[in-house]
């Protein structure tokens, strides 16, 4: 789990290596190379879609080709899987949809580590949040209104209606415009992602300038609905706007492709002063977005962005616990034990009752070897029993201190949520080799190399659990495991 990060490599016990931003970017760019060829692979091989797709373009059509996207990023691109944050974010995508037409699906949200301030949403409900807007923005309210915007693109079936009209589109240029998308001018980000689904909107060649100003009114009414400031949507945008004039970061689709900016935040503003004065009168309550955007800035930040903004929030008020809990957050990153414990002590005698805190000082307590370490998390399960870091820490400790029975359930819960999770499959088979349980160790480990797309590990591990597989349930898994290593390995040509 990478301390919230799906899909990172496993590293040495309670040790996670954490790249440069340079080595990052790289590690994202290459990323982006293998989806683009993954998706080459699948659109080829999925010939009889073709016609539905570009012929009379349906909500089941719509659906699969969600589904087929949702697949390629979940598989391809690090996911933040902490509860706190994804839970969140949900819940602002839930505020907002509730709002929505009834549609032939449901929204869920995801969260990218990626330092672009961006998000997307794909047809058939799934929406991506990058880390870095979370990061960059200052209220709730500004999050919710380029959720709303990425919303009503789903909502008003601008891509799946471009499909519809489409009739002339070939796999070729449908290729052809991916190509153009992830390998094609700009950094990295850009080629990764750009607007409400790169891919799609390649497909179809952008949105027009109708489907951004029409994105932008729906979008406005969701977020007024739903409750928010409606000056966030604008305030979201004027800050995208500010942050790529000053660091030449790749801006969004939304904000780019189409000309005047300026004059579509105007038209935003010039709607939001018709509105009534209890609306545009609104206050933010940034209470959760706080939490989460401490918890990210801390984990994934720019080091000294972290610290600076730690540092000013204790100015104001030495006794913020998130602040406090960041700071522990960012020296332990930086490998500085005591100032770590310092802060952490300090987070927990300001808030002792808060079950992230105790999460986050419990999970430091272990990586140290600290016996605080099980209290914590204990008391941090306690009061929030869905919390997937705590319990895959405390069944990391449970084993540690030979209580391998019930660590087995906690890690049997944790692949029921993250099935494909590679990083709780190894603990899972280191645990099980312990405790003598030859067959299932071989094959979890064989899952965790395959969910790393590391074929020779895979095949070493399948093999080791083939050789001492004996009953017919063991052939069972095995077919199993073929089957889904069959899929993964197509992905991987």
């Amino acid at each position: 789990m990478g301390y919230y990060l799906k899909k990172t490599p496993v590293m040495a016990e309670g040790c996670a290596l954490r790249p440069s931003p340079l080595a990052l970017a790289r590690i994202v760019f290459r990323h982006a190379l293998v989806w683009f060829l993954s998706l080459v692979f699948l659109f080829q091989s999925a010939v009889p879609v073709q016609a539905a797709l570009f012929g009379s373009f349906g909500v089941r059509d719509e659906l699969e080709l969600g589904r087929k996207f949702d697949v390629m990023v979940r598989s391809r691109m690090p996911l933040i899987e902490d509860p706190e944050v994804k839970r969140y974010v949900q819940s602002v995508v839930d505020r907002l949809a509730n709002k929505v037409p009834p549609q032939p699906f449901s929204f869920r949200a995801n969260v990218l580590l990626h330092n672009s301030m961006n998000a997307f949403a794909v047809p058939g409900g799934s929406v991506f949040v990058h880390t870095g807007l979370i990061m960059q923005l200052e209220h709730e309210s500004e999050l919710a209104g380029v959720l709303a915007h990425e919303l009503a693109h789903v909502t008003q079936r601008h891509i799946a209606t471009r499909m519809e009209r489409a009739q002339t589109v070939t796999v070729a240029s449908l290729l052809g415009a991916l190509a153009s998308v992830f390998l094609g001018g700009g950094s990295g980000s850009g080629a990764l992602m750009a607007g409400s689904m790169a891919a799609g909107q390649a497909a179809m060649l952008n949105y027009s300038r109708v489907d951004e100003t029409e994105a932008d009114q729906i979008g406005l009414q969701y977020l007024v609905q739903a409750g928010y400031r409606p000056q966030g949507m604008m305030g979201a945008f004027e800050k995208i706007r500010r942050k790529q004039w000053a660091s030449g970061i790749d801006i969004p689709e939304y904000l780019s492709t189409h000309p005047d900016v300026g004059g579509r935040i105007n038209e935003i503003n010039a709607r939001i002063q018709g509105l009534p004065a209890s609306v545009r009168n609104r206050k933010d309550d940034d209470a959760r977005f706080n939490r989460v955007r401490t918890l990210i800035l801390a984990r994934y930040g720019e080091p000294e962005v972290a610290a600076r903004a730690f540092a000013n929030a204790l100015a104001k008020n030495g006794k913020d616990s998130l602040a406090l809990m960041g700071q522990g957050i960012l020296a332990e990153r930086r490998n500085q034990v005591r100032e770590a414990e310092a802060a952490f002590g300090k987070a927990l005698a300001c808030a002792p009752q808060d079950a992230l805190i105790m999460r986050e000082a419990g999970r430091f307590y272990y990586s140290i070897g600290d016996a605080r370490a099980a209290q914590l998390l204990q008391k941090a399960l306690q009061r929030d029993p869905g919390d997937i870091m705590a319990q895959f820490f405390y069944a990391r400790l449970l084993s540690a201190n030979g209580d391998r029975r019930t660590a087995h359930q906690y890690y049997e819960s944790l692949l029921r949520v993250l099935p494909d999770d590679s990083e709780i499959h190894y603990y899972y088979g280191r645990s099980l080799g312990e405790n003598g349980e030859i067959f299932k160790a071989y094959l979890h480990l064989a899952y965790s190399a395959l969910y790393q797309n590391d074929r020779k590990k895979t095949e070493n591990w399948l093999n080791k659990a083939k050789s001492v597989m004996r009953t017919p349930r063991d052939k069972e898994e095995i077919k199993r495991f073929e089957s889904v290593y069959s899929e993964r390995r197509s992905m991987w040509k």
